[in-house]
């Protein structure tokens, strides 16, 4: 071959070279223009992202201004109020006003713990305006301590309006971003000083750093977290003397080991808690129980072995139950509700003290309908409530309060009874069961004033029996 043939070859490698040099640059290229398109989409849609968080939080902050502008407004105008029906009004309003800024605050990119006496201020504002309206609605008048109260509680919100109205300031100004808020409080408002805005919003929470308690008759007064459990009855026990009390509740020859599983002092039952291995449980199954560190009482255990077939009746379940309560030294217990599932029944009995039935002192047993024994139990509010009362003589008669019953009611049965409110206390009353409409109620009527306390309305279901 001649030699000149070959050279065309040799002048068409660097030729060849270049363009695919030239391809490889012009790939980068465009892969470079779509990662920066990419990245500039990705950054207009989180400013938009953002933009859009900060229109929510600006939209809730600004309507919790206006809630807890009215509900100074409310106060100030119940203060003022000569009768009990427009002062019904008033706090009943208050109520809903306050529960729409708690739930707006709620909303905000804020941590609990920053705000959490703003939180309980419109919690219990919002409760203790409708347990006042309630009273107001019945025709009992704001007492002299009540008001005193209400005046108490609308100089916070004077003084809980005036910091939201400096912080609105701050929003408008765009001194405050709420964007650099919804970091759960770490480098919070980086354009400002360090801690500036915080100490700001934290101001807030300063407003209530005296804020009285609140004893009143509703869920969220200060009493509900307070107090003594009534039920708890003896001396302090350490973990070791707890554990002693878990062998004789199952039985020390079942007992195969008990594993400490540490104390909860949270609430106002504190306890020991514990893993048990039985004897006759298969070896991956364990029982728990809690122990109170007071008496060595037993709040709660639960055994969640199969139950694999139901033998038993619930007139026998109700009986087994009523056994186990004697045995472990709860006399004086009656049955009153069930509810059957997985061939168990869970039936709730309360204490009988004089033929007056105790709503209030409850325990739940869980009965495993194949041999009757005790799989669940939970006395908590037993151990909170359970006393020997001191019973009064009833100031309305039962005929005077049969009265009071809807007339169309078929009345079956009657009797004095305590029930519990949400806001721990008890109302002696007459408990009248019967039938209206094919329906079966049970009928509350205070048995001191004569009121209408509750009704009950009571479902059959193919499981049990519940109460509505």
């Amino acid at each position: 071959m001649d030699k000149r043939e070959s050279l065309p070859d040799r002048e068409e490698r660097p030729s060849r070279a270049k363009n695919r040099s030239i391809k490889v640059y012009a790939l980068l290229f465009a892969l470079f223009v779509a990662a920066a398109s990419w990245g500039y989409y990705q950054y207009r849609r989180a400013a938009e992202l953002r933009q859009e968080l900060d229109s929510q939080y600006n939209r809730a902050f600004f309507e919790m201004v206006g809630y807890v502008h009215n509900v100074e407004s409310l106060l100030a105008k119940s203060m003022v109020s000569t009768t009990n029906e427009r002062t019904a009004i008033t706090l009943q309003e208050a109520w809903r006003q306050a529960g729409l800024a708690q739930t707006n605050l709620g909303q905000l990119p804020i941590s609990q713990p920053v705000l959490a006496s703003t939180f309980k201020f419109l919690t219990q504002l919002s409760d203790l305006s409708l347990s006042l309206d309630n009273q107001n609605i019945r025709g009992k008048p704001l007492s002299s301590e009540q008001y005193e109260m209400l005046k108490k509680l609308h100089d916070y919100s004077v003084s809980l309006n005036k910091s939201l109205h400096q912080l609105q300031e701050d929003l408008n100004a765009g001194r405050l971003k709420w964007g650099e808020l919804a970091s759960k409080g770490t480098k919070l408002f980086s354009r400002t000083k360090p801690g500036e805005m915080m100490k700001k919003i934290e101001a807030v929470g300063e407003n209530f750093k005296d804020y009285p308690t609140l004893i009143y008759d509703g869920p969220f007064s200060d009493h509900m977290t307070s107090g003594e459990a009534r039920g708890l009855t003896g001396d302090e026990i350490d973990a070791e003397e707890a554990k002693n009390k878990v062998s004789e509740f199952f039985g020390r020859d079942r007992v195969l080991e008990i594993t400490d599983l540490g104390k909860n002092d949270h609430g106002q039952i504190k306890t020991f808690d514990f893993e048990v291995k039985l004897r006759d449980a298969p070896e991956d199954q364990s029982a728990y129980i809690s122990v109170t560190q007071k008496g060595g009482h037993v709040n709660w255990m639960i055994n969640n072995r199969p139950v694999k077939e139901e033998k038993l009746d619930m007139d026998k379940a109700k009986a087994a139950g009523i056994r186990f309560l004697r045995e472990k030294g709860y006399d004086g217990m009656v049955d009153t509700y069930y509810l059957k599932n997985d061939n168990t029944a869970t039936i709730n009995y309360a204490f009988k003290q004089d033929d007056v039935t105790m709503y209030p002192d409850l325990i739940k047993l869980k009965i495993a309908l194949d041999n009757g024994e005790v799989v669940g139990m939970e006395a908590r509010q037993y151990l909170l409530n359970h006393t020997e009362r001191d019973i009064p003589e009833p100031a309305v008669s039962m005929e005077e309060a049969r009265k009071k019953v809807n007339g169309n009611m078929e009345v079956n049965s009657s009797g004095l009874a305590y029930i519990p409110t949400d806001y721990r206390k008890e109302i002696f009353c007459w408990e009248f069961k019967g039938k209206l409409d094919d329906r079966d109620f049970i009928v509350y009527i205070n048995a001191l004033t004569g009121e209408e306390e509750d009704i009950l309305m009571i479902v059959n279901t193919p499981n049990g029996i519940l109460t509505m």
